[in-house]
């Protein structure tokens, strides 16, 4: 299929589509015009590095852990024994990360708790009509 049936079936953009080429998340077939020619499992693999991008990993770690998954019912399971402690080690950086985004989210609170009555006030109407 070519790009632009790969984009509607998936949802993803074309624009995307070819970035993801470039990171090696997809191998699409060159046709000798230069079109891509993409396989009916590349809608699988597009799905699959969404669902890893939306879990918090980035492209380069997609590439890396991508040929070590397969589906199994709805969820992507691990093929490759050292693919566990690499996933570990996502998991806690994104742990970190959440704690540093709560400890902001608690500093922003306090700022916005020593507002004075009435620049809140301010505040408040302004959103009222947004």
């Amino acid at each position: 299929m070519r790009i632009g049936e790969l984009s509607r079936r998936t949802g993803v953009s074309e624009r995307l589509l070819r970035y993801y080429e470039e990171q090696g998340l997809l191998r699409p077939e060159r046709r000798p015009s230069g079109y891509r020619a993409y396989a009916e499992g590349d809608v699988d693999t597009v799905r699959r590095i969404r669902g890893l991008l939306a879990a918090g990993l980035n492209t380069a770690t997609i590439a890396t852990i991508l040929p070590c998954l397969r589906d199994d019912d709805e969820r992507l399971v691990p093929t490759c024994p050292d693919l566990l402690a690499d996933l570990a080690g996502e998991r806690e950086r994104i742990s970190r990360a959440i704690v540093d985004l709560q400890a902001s989210r608690a500093a922003l609170d306090d700022v916005i708790a020593a507002a004075p009555a009435d620049v809140a006030a301010r505040a408040a109407a302004r959103a009222a009509r947004a």
